[in-house]
């Protein structure tokens, strides 16, 4: 019996995801773990081409089994981070340019002020960081976090958006 894969496809596109995972284990025979739809369409979808077309031969699946066993495989590209992207080390222009680039930071010496459950805060800019209760930090953010115990946006937290 000749399938036609085309009309097999169409009626695929038009099953929900549990019905793809029994038609899934209906064809291959074993179960698979993923409930995503496309996914599953796919693997139906190269398992009836196999059917009707012909699967790999045996020594197209020892050669890819060889090719697979002497090759370092990646499952996911590497991250370029921003840094090496481009020249220069952007971390270090980074910290020596906190408050000269961002207009909304008091110049180096000054310093940002909040009330915040009962006490005053008071944290100092300085020329590679800010300077909170004594303690070093590398960015608002941090300080933020050391005063609420979670991460939040040191901008938002002091009340430094564009408009302010």
């Amino acid at each position: 019996m000749k399938l036609n894969v085309e009309r097999e496809l169409a009626v695929l596109q038009k099953m929900t995801t549990a019905q793809l995972y029994e038609r899934y284990a209906e064809i291959s025979g074993e179960q698979v773990r993923s409930r995503h739809r496309a996914y599953l369409i796919r693997k139906i979808a190269w398992k009836l081409q196999a059917l009707a077309e012909g699967d790999l031969s045996e020594r197209a699946r020892r050669r890819a089994e060889e090719l697979a066993d002497d090759s370092f495989v990646r499952s996911t590209p590497p991250k370029i981070r921003h840094a090496e992207a481009t020249a220069g080390n952007l971390a270090s222009k980074r910290v020596a340019t906190v408050s000269a680039n961002d207009p909304r930071l008091p110049p180096v010496g000054g310093a940002l002020s909040r009330d915040y459950k009962g006490q005053r805060l008071r944290v100092v800019v300085l020329d590679n960081g800010f300077e909170y209760e004594g303690q070093r930090y590398k960015s608002l953010s941090a300080v933020a976090k050391a005063i609420t115990g979670s991460h939040c946006n040191g901008y938002l937290f002091f009340r430094l958006g564009a408009g302010q």
